[in-house]
């Protein structure tokens, strides 16, 4: 069933289009948004999340229109901007009893277990009665995450929540998330690829403000099906080949670099066709070379 329906949305700065036609339909489940930096994911985060106003389109949320009904959209929401920010002189702990009140968790006592569930399942309970100020980049990120849970929201918009999270940090978060979704419509925004592999069956890919892909994650795969190539490339002819070729990764073996390359055809004779994944299909979506 669909809980967000995004039709004709259209966003500019100064006449400038940042979203242009934006047409997408989220379920209950993790949803993935991947794109570039300056794609125009943020925008339409902060415009889900009511912070921006849009120029033409409808949207709604759980059958509330979001033009019309913010403020009700607003008592659904668990959002984690990309840029977040607590006050340095609280605690870990007061943060989130204040962020609690601010969405309505009057009540003492069940404000409380959740603070304790979220620290704890953000990993941040030894950490709880220290000052933010004193906070790495990750716990802070992680203090974010866990604010965007207070509440029990239905709908979760998440912006690039593993920046700064170490691969533990990143496996317990994917766990939490991937509890939370049999329940929730769960927006997860980010341009890390394996995020979105290891969570999301369905996405969308967002460049230059316009929708480029809606569907599954494996359709997405499937975009760059028969335009993925291995070549091998003796080490001192490195730099050369990468002017050659649209390079998506690369690896080395004994004294050869092994490239995996992006192209409808053949880009040498002795190129292997292989199977693409998400990230294939990510890049050639991007850069127009699809199935």
């Amino acid at each position: 069933m669909c809980m967000v329906k995004i039709d004709g949305l259209n966003k500019a700065y100064r006449s400038v289009p940042a979203l242009s036609d934006i047409h997408l339909q989220i379920e209950t489940g993790l949803f993935g948004l991947l794109g570039p930096n300056g794609a125009g994911k943020t925008t339409l985060m902060k415009i889900l999340s009511t912070i921006l106003p849009y120029e033409e389109g409808q949207v709604t949320i759980y059958d509330l229109d979001l033009a019309k009904q913010g403020d009700k959209v607003r008592g659904l929401l668990g959002y984690l901007p990309q840029h977040f920010h607590a006050p340095p002189q609280f605690t870990g702990r007061e943060f989130l009893h204040y962020a609690g009140s601010m969405k309505g968790l009057t009540n003492h006592r069940e404000r409380s277990e959740q603070v304790e569930r979220l620290l704890d399942e953000v990993n941040l309970l030894p950490h709880a009665d220290k000052k933010i100020k004193s906070f790495s980049g990750g716990m802070t990120r992680r203090l974010g995450i866990a604010q965007a849970l207070l509440g029990k929201p239905k709908f979760i918009m998440l912006d690039e929540p593993t920046a700064g999270l170490d691969p533990s940090e990143r496996i317990r978060f994917r766990n939490v998330i991937e509890k939370l979704s049999k329940d929730h419509t769960i927006i997860l925004s980010t341009h890390i690829i394996s995020d979105i592999e290891s969570s999301c069956e369905k996405a969308a890919v967002l460049n230059k403000g316009q929708v480029l892909y809606q569907g599954t994650t494996a359709g997405l795969a499937q975009k760059a099906a028969g335009c993925i190539w291995e070549l091998q490339v003796p080490y001192a002819n490195y730099d050369k080949a990468e002017k050659e070729y649209a390079i998506i990764s690369s690896r080395r073996e004994m004294n050869h670099a092994v490239f995996r390359v992006i192209a409808k055809e053949p880009p040498h004779v002795h190129a292997t066709a292989v199977q693409p994944t998400i990230e294939d299909g990510y890049m050639a979506v991007i850069n127009g070379v699809t199935a």
